[in-house]
């Protein structure tokens, strides 16, 4: 029952050594562990080393962003600013008001506190002030001498074109410091005004202290700010010009009018002259004429005598001639009292086809003489509100005329249509010699004649187309010819349907033979 000494030794020995056993588990159990605890705690430390990295970005995107923020809402109130002033600029076109319109609170928004602006006058050859806020009269009156004595050196920081600023770029001619010093300021931005054919001036921002920030945005926006100035000012010239040139045109217009009144009246009285003129000369004419005419009658009838025949053939010369002046003084007084307003037209409905009939049996043996053929188109119904006497004067002379220039066997046609505004268009053509250009107008002319083989050899007045065209446009009608020789000519008048016509427009209806 009693253990002896070696099993009691054997037995503690295990026992021994099972709890070495043990503990040494439990030593590599607790090892393994601390070895975890120490990557977690590894592991922890780099996160927090991540955090605190990320944390530090954070705040420093988010002062960026404050500052974006900041510079945006600098940018929004400028961009305010400046269409403010635009709409101001807009709303004037005198010089100096435009820089009025620029107030203190508009350089406050966009961040400055002085402002001044001065402009190149041509005529006094210096810089005038135009603008000033925030400075002392005295101030910007030392500004204006410094510009003026150094006049030179500005017009080439004008002709340099771009903006100078204290922190940002700066000139060739002149250093940021000598400005800070002239303008009085610490930060500035300083503008050329320009004008697209030379200087205008300078504008010129800035404060008073040096934490004022200034960016690349803030320039911009003075460039726009001075770029709009001289806009306003170009148009501001502009509108002056053209209202000073509208006011010489006007003057120029009116002393025109007033010269050309006078002209008009002049010729108004010429015409009245000429025609109380012609007028009397005819009537003194006409007796003399009468006396001609009548003592050739009775010699010729030889109530006095038997007249030799070398006599009676210069008689028969007196009397014919004397039958020529008679008519064209006939002419010239019908002439005169239709000019004149003396004739007084005594209008009737008559047909056209009747009345052409008339002239062309009267005309008869002339048109057989040179065997002519004559072609007419007139409807029987056409009828025209006139003097009988007169439209018959008309035709007459217009076919005689289509006669005269028709050579043996030609061909003169008339014909007529309804034309609008209540008008017939007549038409006389004929296939004679025909009338250049430059004459066509002269022709209705007194006393005109073309220099042509029938006229050389054929005698006349030249008061005919004139007479003609006097008629026509008494019954406020129009008369024109087309011609191209040597095919012919075609006249073409106007005559009236109705008791109170419109004024007509000449019609572009052809007629044969043109």
């Amino acid at each position: 029952m009693y253990l002896s000494l070696t099993n009691v030794i054997f037995l503690v020995g295990s026992i021994g050594l099972l709890v070495i056993i043990i503990l040494y588990s439990v030593i590599i159990l607790k090892s393994g562990r601390i070895k975890q605890a120490e990557s977690a705690i590894e592991r922890l430390q780099d996160s927090l080393e991540q955090m605190d990295g990320q944390a530090k970005l954070i705040v420093r995107t988010d002062l960026e962003l404050n500052k974006i923020q900041e510079e945006l809402d600098k940018k929004i109130s400028g961009l305010y600013a400046l269409q403010k002033l635009f709409r101001a600029f807009a709303s004037t076109l005198d010089e100096k008001e435009i820089f009025n319109k620029i107030k203190p609170e508009h350089i406050e928004s966009l961040g400055m506190q002085r402002a001044f602006g001065f402009i190149w006058d041509n005529k006094e050859k210096g810089f005038l002030n135009y603008l000033c806020i925030g400075y002392s009269h005295e101030e910007i009156e030392n500004i204006g001498k410094e510009l003026n004595s150094n006049q030179s050196l500005y017009l080439k920081l004008l002709k340099e074109r771009r903006t100078v600023s204290s922190l940002g770029s700066q000139s060739k001619v002149i250093t940021a410091k000598v400005i800070e010093n002239l303008f009085k300021v610490k930060v500035f931005y300083l503008s050329p005004i320009l004008h697209q054919e030379g200087e205008y001036g300078l504008f010129c921002t800035g404060t008073l202290s040096e934490e004022a920030t200034t960016t690349e945005g803030d320039a911009e926006i003075f460039e726009i700010l001075s770029g709009s100035i001289g806009q306003a000012l170009e148009n501001a010239r502009l509108f002056e010009a053209t209202w000073r040139a509208q006011q010489e045109s006007e003057v120029k217009v009116e002393q025109r009018t007033k010269e050309l009144t006078e002209v008009v009246q002049e010729l108004k009285n010429v015409s009245k002259r000429k025609s109380e003129f012609v007028s009397a000369v005819s009537h003194e004419l006409r007796t003399p004429l009468t006396s001609i005419k009548g003592y050739a009658s009775i010699l010729l009838s030889e109530r006095l005598g038997d007249v030799p025949e070398p006599i009676k053939i210069r008689l028969e010369k007196i009397n014919r001639h004397s039958n020529e002046l008679v008519q064209m003084v006939n002419d010239l007084l019908d002439i005169s009292r239709i000019e004149s307003g003396k004739v007084m037209m005594k209008k009737q409905f008559c047909g056209l086809k009747g009345l052409l009939d008339d002239i062309l049996d009267l005309l008869s043996l002339q048109i057989k003489a040179k065997n002519i053929n004559i072609s007419q188109d007139i409807q029987n119904d056409l009828k025209v509100f006139v003097d009988k006497s007169q439209i018959e004067r008309v035709f007459l002379n217009l076919i005689a005329n289509a006669i005269k220039f028709t050579p043996e066997e030609g061909t003169i046609a008339v014909n007529a249509n309804l034309t609008e505004n209540y008008f017939i268009q007549v038409n006389i053509s004929d296939t004679g010699i025909g009338i250049p250009k430059e004459a066509q107008k002269a022709i209705f002319e007194e006393f005109y004649r073309i220099d042509n083989p029938v006229n050389e050899q054929v005698k006349g007045t030249g008061l005919g187309l004139s007479l003609v065209k006097n008629i026509i446009e008494a019954h406020r009608g129009s008369i024109w010819v087309e011609s191209q020789p040597p095919k012919g000519s075609t006249f073409s008048f106007l005559l009236p349907t109705q008791a109170t016509p419109e004024t007509p427009v000449a019609s572009t209806q052809t007629g044969e033979g043109k």
